[in-house]
């Protein structure tokens, strides 16, 4: 498996397990107090920085263990990354447009900042499926 492959297993599974513990801390708390009273702005900053945290230290991990595969990208890598984030983009694009919609309605803060946050793992995930998808099943540029 190569660098990005395994780069592309730790953006996917840091951003699923950070949005699972940010929904089990909201809807914990969500028992006490209606969904759109809970305190949300901490969970969701701290588990995005402890996802932010979690990929570098394992990235720093796979580069000791591997170190003349990290950095190294060929054209095929390349292809590939650019191939996933642009998948990966359209979740953010949909979900910017659902905020801005939500936002112009005047619904609580809640609500569009947890719509934001669901783009950005879901891009984060359907991006790390795509490359993964490609390393294993191959590419085909167009």
């Amino acid at each position: 498996m190569s660098f990005e492959e395994k780069s592309a297993w730790i953006m996917g599974l840091a951003a699923l397990a950070s949005y699972g513990v940010y929904l089990a801390i909201v809807l914990g708390l969500a028992g006490t107090m209606p969904l759109a009273g809970v305190p949300y702005v901490a969970p969701l900053l701290w588990t995005i920085g402890a996802s932010i945290a979690a990929s570098i230290a394992l990235h720093a991990v796979i580069g000791i263990f591997s170190p003349r595969e990290a950095g190294k990208k060929d054209q095929r890598d390349r292809e590939i990354y650019r191939f996933g984030e642009y998948i990966g983009q359209s979740f953010l694009v949909v979900g910017g447009v659902a905020a801005l919609i939500m936002a112009m309605a005047e619904w609580d803060h809640f609500w569009i900042a947890n719509v934001f946050y669901l783009a950005f793992v879901l891009s984060a995930i359907l991006g790390s499926v795509a490359k993964i998808v490609a390393y294993r099943r191959g590419f085909q540029p167009w």
